[in-house]
This record gives C-alpha cells, sequence and structure tokens, in this order.
C-alpha cells in the first residue's frame, strides 16, 4: 500500500497576534500531520489585502525550533524574491535548526503585489520562469558547497504544472513535485512528468508527488494516480483544523 503523508499549509495571514500562528503549529503536530507548511507572500491573498501578514523564512525558523516531529516548510518560496545563494543559506540554516527537518519548496512566483510593491521586476510568466531556471542550478550548486551541509538530503520540492517548461525542471531537479487541479489535470501532468524524466534519464517514481487534499470520498482516486502527500489550507485567525483531522484519519484507516 502507497505511503500518504498529510500536511497543512498554515496560511500566515488574517492571523492577528502571532500567538495564534504559534499555536496552531502545535496544534498540528499534535493532530498528526506529517508535515506544517506556510507560503512566501507578503501581503494576503483573501480578504483584507491590508491585513495582518508575517513573512515566511523568518516564521520557519522559528517553527524548526518549536516543533519536534513534523517536516516543515513553504508551499512555496517564490523564485524571485530572493538571492538563490542566499536562499541556499537559509534553507540550510532552518535545515540545522530542526535537525533535518525542512523541505526546500520553490516556484516560479505568480502574484503582482508581492513583486510591486517590494521592489522586484514582475515581468511575464515567461521571464519568471526563465528567472527561475536560472536560480535553480545556483540553488543547489551553493548547497552542495555550504559547510557545515544541510543534516540530510534536504528535499528540493517544485510547486507548478508547466508542462513544457515547469515539469521539466521538476525532472532535472525536484525531489518532490506538489501539482494543482482536478484529478484528470493531476494525472495528465503526471503522465507528462513521466515523459520528461524519461527524456532526464531519471525514475518518475522516485520523485512523490504532493496535491490538495481532495476530501476523504476523492483521495483513494488520486493515490492511485500516484499522489502521496495531500495537504489542507486553512487561515487565521482561528485556523480551523477539523478537515486536517479527517484527513489524518483517512491516513491512518488505511492501516
Amino acid at each position: 500500500m502507497t505511503d500518504v503523508r498529510i500536511g497543512v499549509q498554515l496560511q500566515p495571514q488574517h492571523a492577528g497576534e502571532y500567538r495564534l500562528v504559534r499555536d496552531a503549529v502545535l496544534r498540528a503536530e499534535d493532530a498528526g500531520v506529517d508535515i506544517v507548511f506556510n507560503w512566501d507572500h507578503f501581503f494576503p491573498l483573501t480578504g483584507d489585502p491590508d491585513g495582518y501578514h508575517y513573512e515566511c523564512w523568518t516564521m520557519l525558523g522559528a517553527w524548526a525550533e518549536q516543533t519536534e516531529r513534523v517536516q516543515i516548510g513553504a508551499l512555496v518560496t517564490g523564485g524571485g524574491y530572493r538571492n538563490p545563494d542566499l536562499l541556499a543559506d537559509m534553507a540550510r540554516t532552518v535545515d540545522h535548526i530542526s535537525d533535518g527537518r525542512l523541505i526546500l519548496g520553490v516556484g516560479a512566483g505568480w502574484n503582482e503585489r508581492d513583486y510591486a510593491e517590494y521592489g522586484y521586476e514582475f515581468g511575464t510568466p515567461g521571464t519568471r520562469l526563465a528567472l527561475f531556471k536560472e536560480y535553480l542550478p545556483r540553488l543547489v550548486g551553493r548547497l552542495q558547497r555550504l559547510t557545515p551541509a544541510p543534516v540530510g538530503e534536504l528535499p528540493l520540492l517544485i510547486g507548478g504544472g508547466g508542462e513544457r517548461k515547469t515539469l521539466r525542471l521538476v525532472a532535472e531537479y525536484a525531489d518532490m513535485w506538489h501539482a494543482f487541479g482536478d484529478l484528470e489535470t493531476f494525472t495528465h501532468k503526471s503522465g507528462v512528468l513521466e515523459r520528461h524524466c524519461a527524456d532526464v534519464g531519471r525514475d518518475a517514481s522516485q520523485i512523490p508527488r504532493s496535491t490538495a487534499w481532495p476530501g476523504a470520498d476523492q483521495a483513494d482516486a488520486f493515490v492511485n494516480a500516484g499522489a502521496s502527500l495531500f495537504t489542507i489550507g486553512t487561515t487565521g485567525p482561528d485556523y480551523d483544523l477539523d478537515e486536517v483531522r479527517a484527513a489524518v484519519a483517512w491516513r491512518d484507516s488505511r492501516g
């Protein structure tokens, strides 16, 4: 039987005081999730666009100290927001703080306000993806040169579904892939990824596939299509974990 994991994305928006985020992390770990993610945006994506929000990597450093068992990471870090060599050093450091529990999630970026207000060039989907492609070998190369090295393998997760370019980068660089869309889309893009892996000489089965939690009624179909990680998003200030607990119960019922 496929080993399936459950993640939660604690979206760092509308939390009010940070203590509510800290409490949600503790509750998520206690609920039995395998991974606690945040995201790498600078403003809320829903609700009041100028509401409370907190920065991704500062938070991950705090989570590395706060948690004991779960993996942690961003779903995902914006590819153009940080010098890739610096990002590698940040990730390696958080990996050490957490004793090797970091997942380094990265993507090409898409939210125009993040770019505009923080002084990054937004460009076009093509230019953002070109920059992401340029940054990936620098990121991986710096991780290999840092002293001390990451604690373990420090898995690189790439999020995105572009069939010609993004999935090719997944085949070339990723240790995990996060996909978006319904079952038909997921199945189709998994097939595209497998073809890219064949082209670059990788075994596609060695790249775990992640997607949003579709509910217990559809989860088995996604597993049959290759998914092995489901993530439920929840936002502040309440950080409701009821659906997270339902997903954990479904995972545990698989035996």
